[in-house]
């Protein structure tokens, strides 16, 4: 409780404030004091305005100076000094700021807007989502393209032509001109360069599934992946030299993806061995009801078959028969032992180029220069790149949903900040494209926010098989990596544990993507028991979706004692990424 005599004190010093501003000299100063602010206001604008070279209207707002009730705090005979035309400047900075929060809020709108554009017209590619963008007055030609999503239909349709040979040809149409360029009209041309173009072909371009150099890819990459499809594509399937195996994936519920694949690597090894043209049968984990008809139960609903359609008519029709059999035209799996389906010789036509693998594994800060199973690996790594050379649009389009889902906002934005306009307010019809954009530059991959450090963290039932590691450690290789390029800041992670997920909230200064699917939230539950809980195609198609964006990845952190990142590595070393390099978190075994 305050003295008497102080507030005796108070009342009597507001008394006196309150006669000094009533008084009229007092008055005088206050309004001489805000018509200097005035003038100085108009001057510095002037000199601004001056500055630029341009001379307009200078804009100011009313500067309040009312209370939290509404009331002035100044007498009424300086409030109409406030109200005089004379406005402040500072009120304009506020107003500006409000103008920009406003701008981002309708940047935001814009960005979602374009989401969703892109999201019906990726769900509903026959009808361009139409009924969607009408009711936002959107029109299709003027829908920015998507740059993180492919034209499924136009680069199936290019695969096959690539995947066929054309009349009597040796190969198909492989020169080294890429992607689509390579089905521009030759009429175009003189004489000569079509001749140069048919010698390329006659004399065998290597496939245009493999990226890179030889020195990016394992040894004698691009000859042998070649050399396979020949192989796998007789010119006469139905010549009585042709053998076959015929065999069905493996199908017991502990086999994963991954062991699934890798057996099917030493199955396509002993046909090489043996002469005969591997034929695929019964997949079942495209048993599913998306995978439609012949696909069916086939591997062809994710990737291009291993063989041509001839010679699988002709190999179903010779297990029919008896004396194919008993020849040994056709064998199947049961003809030989897991031993030799596993761990069964490395084929030899090409000689030992796994003699000279460039080191790029580092494992605990060690390159792995050499180790028991080199011959096996490159073998693998030569066989998956084969099996999965060609997605089909089944898979093309689950690429573009996992891309759109995880980068599509930050692909909207980005297009719209190179627009000229307000889309859609201020928005053209797209230009029909040019030869350039249909034939050249329609062979650049889809856009991903790089670099992208791709991590498979394994754990769960794996434990019984090799040592699993934490989260953490594989944080500190993906830290290591960051070191040597600190633009690195996006990570796509794979992993089926949810606790996994639930970490990375502690490394706030990494960007994480990864399919939305229900994780296993007990570490002692199978891998078998999980993937059942989860259905046959999901338990499929995000497993995939994850190892087609890690073969892509620009950085690979994973553990080699998890056949799945064994295969992965493969398809990194025969894509173009072997100076990428791989860091694994163990080094348990070596398939």
């Amino acid at each position: 409780m305050e003295p008497p005599n102080q507030k005796s004190f108070e009342r009597v010093v507001s008394q006196k404030a309150l006669q000094m501003g009533n008084s009229f000299p007092c008055q005088i100063c206050v309004v001489g004091f805000l018509c200097g602010v005035c003038l100085t206001s108009l001057f510095l604008a002037a000199l601004t305005s001056f500055g630029s070279f341009q001379f307009g209207p200078i804009l100011f707002s009313t500067m309040s100076m009312a209370n939290s009730s509404g009331y002035s705090t100044f007498p009424n005979d300086i409030n109409m000094v406030t109200r005089s035309d004379c406005h402040f400047k500072f009120k304009e900075t506020e107003r500006l700021g409000d103008s920009k929060s406003s701008r981002e809020r309708n940047n935001d709108e814009r960005v979602s807007l374009l989401y969703s554009a892109w999201s019906s017209v990726l769900n509903e590619p026959t009808s361009g989502g139409k009924e969607h963008l009408q009711k936002h007055g959107i029109s299709g030609s003027s829908l920015p393209n998507a740059p993180h999503l492919e034209n499924c239909k136009v680069k199936t349709h290019l695969y096959d032509y690539l995947d066929k040979r054309k009349g009597y040809e040796v190969f198909p149409p492989w020169t080294t001109w890429k992607g689509s360029l390579q089905t521009f009209p030759v009429a175009a041309f003189n004489e000569q360069i079509q001749n140069l173009r048919h010698e390329a072909v006659s004399e065998g371009a290597y496939p245009p599934w493999i990226a890179g150099s030889d020195e990016e890819n394992y040894p004698l990459t691009r000859k042998v992946q070649r050399d396979i499809w020949m192989h796998q594509h007789p010119l006469n399937c139905s010549s009585p030299d042709v053998k076959f195996l015929v065999t069905d994936w493996e199908r017991l519920p502990g086999f994963g993806i991954g062991a699934q694949i890798a057996g099917m690597c030493g199955l396509l090894g002993i046909a090489i061995n043996e002469g005969r043209v591997l034929v695929t049968n019964y997949y079942n984990r495209a048993d599913h009801g998306s995978c439609k008809g012949s696909s069916r139960s086939s591997w062809s609903c994710y990737f291009f078959p291993e063989t041509s359609l001839e010679c699988r008519q002709r190999a179903f029709e010779l297990m029919k028969s008896e004396e194919a059999w008993s020849k040994g035209i056709v064998t199947t799996k049961e003809n030989y032992t897991t031993k030799h389906i596993w761990a069964g010789p490395t084929p030899r036509k090409w000689g030992l180029p796994w003699n000279y693998l460039q080191p790029t594994t580092d494992i605990n800060g060690t390159l792995l220069a050499s180790h028991r199973k080199m011959d096996r690996r490159w073998w693998r790594a030569q066989a998956v790149r084969y099996l999965m050379r060609f997605p089909t649009e089944y898979t093309c389009n689950l690429m573009n949903e996992a891309r759109h889902a995880s980068f599509g906002k930050l692909a909207a934005k980005m297009v719209l900040e190179s627009l000229a306009g307000d889309w859609p307010k201020e928005s053209s019809a797209r230009p029909r494209p040019d030869d350039i954009d249909e034939y050249v530059w329609s062979n650049h991959k889809p856009w991903v926010p790089r670099p992208l450090l791709c991590m498979h963290v394994r754990m769960g039932d794996k434990a019984c098989e090799m040592k699993v590691v934490g989260f953490e450690e594989y944080m500190q290789l993906a830290d290591r990596t960051r070191r040597h390029f600190p633009h690195l800041n996006n990570i796509w992670l794979s992993t089926e544990m949810q606790e996994v997920i639930d970490k990375t909230r502690e490394y706030s200064h990494w960007n994480f993507y990864y399919t939305k699917v229900r994780r296993q939230a007990r570490i002692n539950m199978s891998m078998a028991v999980y993937e059942a809980s989860l259905g046959r195609e999901t338990s499929t198609n995000y497993p995939l979706v994850n190892f087609l964006m890690a073969a892509d990845s620009d950085f690979y952190v994973g553990a080699l004692g998890s056949s799945w990142s064994f295969l992965i590595d493969g398809m990194r070393n025969t894509g173009g990424k072997v100076m990428a390099g791989y860091l694994s978190v163990n080094k348990d075994r070596f398939w």
